[in-house]
């Protein structure tokens, strides 16, 4: 759009001249919005990213990282924006809340763990659930036509935050060691093989085996075999949520061979069989990622 300003913010040229703006970006590959994008200047006011399926990558000069579900990424204003879908990945969702803060949130939007400027927060388990689904209430708040709906948005996002800043508080109030970081995109990365060796992830990052088992269990509070685990889980969750692949075509793809113990493992952490999973979440999930798409696309429309 030239002569006219943009309306729809999940294309390029909208102006962002508010307070504050959320939805969904549903990218998929070879999709309406599989583009990347690309502000040299950033933004006049915040963005806080919420990877929800699939990954993204964000660049920044000559630096990058992937974004992995229950990952929140924070541009501050001026920041230069470089991001898309990861190019090996099939999609990526992510909510996202532009604002202009309120003067007393500037110690709560110093986060911890930067590139450049741009911030990255990966939460514990422990409130991992607590601050997706708060992020996601927002969201939906913000697209709301009704009275007050901004305010009311503005003083949940101030919530998140300040519970965003409580937990990195209690955890010691120190940065994650890079090195950590780096072992827990490594695993990520390498979900799919099954001959899983301590040492090699050690090499990685120049370590003995015991002193990055130490660092990583005191600063994720599980094993590097554990958290693994946990995010071959969460990795069989999401595709149990948003493909049809098989139980058995799953099971190879994180990394297991025996589909039966794949199966066991699942159970034992989730409470039910990865079919069951499927049949009691998919369509769920489904409905809910469509129905705020169709709020973001189309609200302000009908409004």
């Amino acid at each position: 759009m030239t002569s006219q300003q943009q309306n729809d913010p999940l294309l390029p040229g909208y102006s962002f001249n508010v307070h504050l703006v959320s939805g969904l970006t549903p990218i998929e590959k070879e999709g309406k919005f599989d583009f990347f994008i690309d502000r040299p200047n950033g933004l006049n006011g915040y963005i806080i990213n919420l990877t929800y399926a699939g990954q993204g990558t964000i660049y920044r000069n000559d630096e990058s990282f992937n974004c992995y579900p229950g990952d929140f990424v924070l541009f501050p204003p001026k920041e230069p924006h470089l991001y898309g879908r990861k190019e090996d990945e099939n999609n990526w969702f992510h909510f996202w809340i532009y604002f202009r803060p309120k003067s007393t949130w500037k110690y709560l939007l110093s986060w911890e763990n930067r590139i450049k400027k741009t911030g990255f927060y990966r939460p514990n388990t422990q409130v991992k659930d607590e601050l997706e689904k708060l992020f996601i209430k927002i969201v939906e708040v913000g697209q709301s036509s009704t009275i007050y709906s901004e305010n009311l948005a503005m003083s949940m996002l101030e919530q998140f935050l300040i519970r965003r800043a409580q937990e990195t508080s209690s955890t010691n109030h120190t940065k994650i060691d890079t090195r950590v970081m780096q072992v827990c995109n490594y695993l990520i990365d390498t979900l799919d093989e099954n001959n899983f060796k301590l040492d090699i992830v050690a090499q990685k990052v120049c370590l003995s085996t015991s002193r990055i088992a130490h660092i990583f269990k005191d600063q994720i509070g599980m094993s590097i075999g554990e958290w693994r685990q946990e995010q071959r889980v969460n990795r069989a969750k999401l595709l149990l949520q948003t493909t049809n692949l098989n139980i058995a075509d799953i099971s190879r793809t994180i990394g297991f061979d025996d589909q039966l113990y794949f199966s066991r493992i699942f159970k034992k952490r989730i409470g039910l069989s990865p079919q069951k999973y499927r049949h009691s979440t998919q369509e769920q999930n489904e409905r809910k990622i469509h129905s705020v798409n169709s709020l973001y696309l189309y609200d302000k429309q009908n409004s």
